[in-house]
């Protein structure tokens, strides 16, 4: 199985392929138009592979990061979503605004996905916030409350909110979150509401 590549981009075909050399053998790597568009020719690349066989047909997915190539091998683990699907999210909403997606409960994001219908979204959202991990939470030290809170903020720094979203969000939640006490992924959940129902 091939897990990753590092070599050169030969060409760009579409908006969704590229062609890697790795040792002379040009490899057709399968990609997101965002992925695409930071893979220039003739440049140095290296992309996370996910390795698709099926009933005889092979594959290659590639991502620039760890996240993506994860988020993906969840989404195709989905009842009903194949690797174009998959993609077709990827293409449209980074890992981080997946889980926010999916957190918020948003439908009406996941229907903008090319290919997703109200029924496939309603179901998506059902089953990946089982299987969708929330990223960065870490260890959370004793599992105190100032622990958790800590941990939250990291996650949602990461994620891209703002120090003052972070800062009014974590002070609603410490008197509004249900989440049992060093339940640092419902806490993450609970933000990522709030400021869901906030950007509305």
């Amino acid at each position: 199985m091939i897990g990753s590549l590092r070599g050169q981009v030969l060409e760009r075909w579409g908006d969704s392929t590229v062609l890697i050399d790795v040792g002379g053998v040009g490899y057709e790597v399968a990609v997101t138009p965002r992925t695409l568009a930071e893979l220039e020719p003739t440049s140095a690349a290296f992309l996370y592979i996910h390795h698709h066989i099926r009933e005889g047909d092979q594959a290659l997915f590639g991502f620039l990061g760890r996240d993506e190539v994860t988020t993906f091998r969840t989404l195709i683990a989905t009842h009903g979503v194949g690797p174009a699907m998959a993609m077709a999210i990827l293409a449209t909403y980074p890992p981080a605004a997946l889980v926010d997606i999916v957190a918020g409960n948003d439908v009406g994001a996941l229907k903008a996905v090319s290919g997703v219908g109200p029924k496939t979204a309603q179901r998506l959202l059902v089953e990946l916030r089982d299987r969708l991990s929330l990223p960065m939470l870490g260890e959370t030290g004793d599992g105190s409350a100032g622990s958790v809170m800590g941990a939250v903020r990291e996650a949602l720094a990461g994620l891209g909110y703002s120090p003052e979203e972070i800062r009014d969000t974590v002070r609603e939640l410490g008197a509004e979150s249900t989440a049992p006490a060093g339940d640092a992924s419902t806490v993450l959940r609970d933000a990522l509401k709030l400021l869901g129902a906030r950007r509305a």
